[in-house]
């Protein structure tokens, strides 16, 4: 397994999707407190990352936040922790935890089922600018 920093927090994402690109690059833009590190779930270093934590990617289309050491979580859940970390308007995410997961995770497998006919997916891995590529595990 890679060499993870203990104090940070890994945002797997599916590296072709363009829904999933913008919002890395959102969460980039407000993760002032450098709390994120981000591995494309499709590159070598999140397979070894999913291997470690016994999650087959291929019976799950999800975001997942890991913080090594502590825990992971997919779906809503994790998506809704990311969001947590931003403050200001941001803290208006709590208001979703009182909907049951289950819930939350049919609005998410819906948005996920249908996010290639509505955003698009790129032809290739997308490659960070040169002043971002410190927070890229790959």
């Amino acid at each position: 397994m890679i060499d993870i920093p203990k104090d940070k927090k890994i945002i797997l994402f599916d590296d072709i999707c363009n829904l999933c690109n913008d919002a890395v690059l959102k969460v980039i833009k407000y993760d002032k407190k450098n709390v994120f590190l981000f591995s494309s779930l499709q590159s070598k270093t999140g397979k070894e990352i999913t291997d470690h934590l016994g999650i087959d990617i291929s019976k799950i289309d999800s975001i997942i936040l890991y913080e090594p050491g502590i825990s992971y979580d997919i779906k809503s859940t994790a998506a809704l922790k990311i969001m947590q970390q931003f403050k200001g308007i941001w803290n208006l995410t709590y208001i979703l935890f009182l909907f049951p997961e289950s819930f939350r995770n049919l609005i998410y497998d819906y948005i996920a089922k249908n996010r290639y006919k509505w955003f698009g997916k790129k032809e290739s891995c997308m490659i960070p600018a040169p002043e971002l590529k410190e927070k890229f595990l790959n």
